[in-house]
């Protein structure tokens, strides 16, 4: 494994929001799945990957084909959770993201998610770009 460096671990700041708990004033644990994605679009983002880029002109886009989470502690209304997120591998058309939901440095809940790349058209599973390969093969843990 290589040493981190700024791109190899994307961090990303969220703001808890009332529509983001449930009646027990924690968050939802689902959301914890759309924090991880907002972590890995805005650091694809970073890096200038633009997703509807991607699928209109290589007719290639992103689903989540498995998902592994954990559970630690929760996280509650206007609390600034931090979402760390870096690649552990990359296959012919999958790419494995751990991430990791933080709040002053204290573990929260953290998971193993495959994203899948996939053809537009016929939703079946496709060729990471080159170009896009090359870019995520420098910052893959």
């Amino acid at each position: 494994m290589s040493p981190e460096t700024p791109e190899s671990l994307s961090t990303l700041d969220i703001r808890v929001y009332y529509e983001d708990t449930d009646t027990a004033g924690v968050v939802f644990y689902a959301n914890y799945l759309k924090f991880f994605e907002r972590g890995r679009t805005e650091w694809l983002r970073r890096l200038g990957v633009n997703q509807s880029e991607l699928a209109r002109r290589e007719h290639r886009m992103f689903v989540v084909k498995e998902a592994d989470i954990r559970y630690r502690k929760p996280a509650r209304l206007d609390d600034l959770v931090t979402v760390r997120s870096s690649i552990t591998r990359l296959g012919r058309a999958s790419i494995d993201f751990q991430q990791s939901a933080q709040l002053g440095g204290e573990l929260l809940c953290e998971s193993t998610i495959q994203i899948c790349c996939v053809d537009t058209e016929t939703f079946r599973p496709a060729a990471l770009p080159q170009e896009l390969r090359t870019l995520l093969e420098k910052v893959q843990n």
